[in-house]
């Protein structure tokens, strides 16, 4: 069972820069796709960026326009987000998530592991 934990999350003002962390437990972090997703209320959640253990992503491009860059550290089991030139349309939970098939793909369901979510909140 692969547990994962988000942390990073706060309140930044539009145009503003965060990171954040999703720290993986419990089982062969080598083994797994990690991927990031947002949501809002009322929406459904929405695929920003997945990595594979060696480096490949996929990418929504739509949505990061550049300004996003996921990365992972293999060692330490720790995914990241960058988030840089925040806007008000950022504003949402994000949540860490994992596969174990080895897919790249954007489809949450795809994924079997979620963490609890992060708050990131882009306001004046």
């Amino acid at each position: 069972q692969l547990h994962l934990v988000e942390s990073g999350g706060g309140l930044v003002q539009p145009g503003g820069s965060l990171r954040l962390s999703c720290l993986a437990s419990g089982h062969t972090f080598a083994d797994y796709v990690l991927a990031w997703f947002r949501q809002v209320p009322g929406k459904e959640r929405e695929f920003v960026s997945a990595i594979h253990y060696f480096g490949g992503k996929l990418t929504n491009e739509d949505l990061m326009k550049g300004r996003f860059t996921i990365s992972r550290d293999n060692d330490k089991n720790i995914v990241f987000l960058d988030m840089n030139s925040l806007k008000s349309e950022d504003t949402a939970v994000y949540y860490c998530a994992a596969n174990d098939k080895n897919e790249m793909t954007l489809m949450a369901s795809a994924y079997n592991y979620w963490g609890q979510g992060t708050q990131v909140t882009v306001s004046s």
